[in-house]
């Protein structure tokens, strides 16, 4: 008979298999599936110094638009990665936070070289020549290296891998800055990375990446926006879309017992608002506590248990009203632009009205003492019968 504690840790062992199960499925609906494709034909067709932005609520699932972007890569590039093993298929780094309140590309540039894995990093010329006039034969990154010579070890490491695309994740980051430094600096590193390595450069964000779009009008050209939207309630195909999400994860719960999450599907929208990462996520905490209790189900109350407050909730969605609001540029922009272009005539409404112009101008010409023509008296004087 096995004792107790073997029990105990084979049944941790279980719950623990049965969670990371459910943490491995994803569900492929259609807004991912769109945005995918949009996001592969961008890295396909665009010009190799092109940067990408792919924009998007927070917790929508552009991490996992980015892995499966990542796997379509791969298997296009596997026969020429079979033959040429230097090249990469795609190089990923996350745009870490800062804390001293200004993002640091050096630190940026070290954590990509790691995840390119380059053999040769230490054995790089430098472009620059001794005081001599003779270049310097190799040099070798250390602590004490510059942000120029970890930028420069990147552009080489780029020419050498070869991959598809540069994924830099959460790279709304990018936008802190510290004071006097302006967007566009930040942005200008990107593209010249891009330009001098013809390496695609896709940045992943929230809505606060909207901060670097169209900032110059070279940035604009060579710039692709790629939006991944949340699901609204207020649109009965995408109602029906999220409810059939909801119920994919309702039949992968890792319960004994079947739970009805589509019977509260209003309640899971709620919190949500439609993010199908934010729903995952919430899922999962549900999912861990109740294996750790073993319960057989997911009750209603657990679920509350572990769902976004509504502080938290006010302050998510408030972002993204406000970024929806602001990537929807409207007819009105349009037809600006078409008037500045020369390509729409002035509306007979909008013209001036010649006649109140008219009236005006001849106001301003009456005599001193002249009296204006609707202070005259009109029709039969009142004192014509006495005559």
């Amino acid at each position: 008979m096995a004792s107790p504690a073997l029990s105990r840790s084979s049944s941790a062992e279980t719950w623990r298999v049965r969670l990371a199960q459910f943490q491995a499925f994803t569900v492929a609906h259609p807004r991912l599936v769109a945005a995918k494709d949009e996001l592969i034909t961008a890295i396909r067709e665009s010009e190799p110094n092109s940067i990408v932005m792919v924009f998007g609520p927070t917790g929508v699932g552009k991490t996992t638009l980015r892995m499966r972007a990542e796997q379509v890569l791969i298997e296009e590039l596997r026969p020429e990665l079979e033959i040429n093993r230097s090249r990469i298929p795609v190089a990923s780094v996350e745009a870490i936070a800062p804390d001293t309140g200004s993002f640091c590309w050096r630190s940026h540039f070290k954590r990509l070289l790691q995840e390119m894995d380059d053999p040769l990093v230490d054995r790089r010329r430098l472009p620059e020549p001794d005081c001599d006039g003779k270049p310097k034969e190799r040099f070798k990154l250390t602590a004490t290296s510059s942000g120029s010579e970890y930028r420069y070890a990147v552009e080489q490491t780029l020419r050498l891998r070869q991959p598809a695309a540069v994924m830099i994740d959460e790279a709304q980051h990018l936008a802190k800055v510290a004071s006097g430094r302006r967007l566009l600096d930040q942005l200008d590193v990107v593209k010249s990375i891009a330009n001098r390595t013809n390496t695609v450069h896709v940045l992943f964000g929230t809505y606060d990446l909207l901060a670097f779009r169209n900032l110059s009008g070279q940035l604009s050209r060579r710039s692709v926006d790629v939006h991944f939207p949340r699901y609204r309630a207020d649109l009965a195909e995408d109602r029906r879309i999220f409810i059939n999400v909801v119920h994919s994860f309702q039949k992968k719960l890792p319960m004994p017992e079947p739970t009805d999450l589509v019977k509260n599907w209003e309640f899971l929208y709620e919190r949500c608002f439609g993010c199908v990462g934010l729903l995952k996520q919430w899922l999962v905490k549900a999912v861990s506590a109740a294996l750790r209790h073993d319960d057989t189900t997911i009750s209603l109350h657990s679920l509350e248990t572990h769902a976004l407050s509504m502080a938290q909730c006010d302050r998510i969605l408030s972002e993204i009203i406000e970024g929806e609001a602001r990537l929807n540029d409207g007819d009105g922009l349009r037809s600006k632009l078409r008037a500045r272009l020369g390509l729409v005539e002035p509306s007979a409404a909008s013209a001036p009205d010649r006649t109140t112009q008219a009236s005006t101008s001849d106001r301003h010409k009456l005599r001193p003492g002249q009296r204006k023509p609707g202070r005259d008296p009109v029709g039969q004087p009142a004192y014509a019968g006495c005559l």
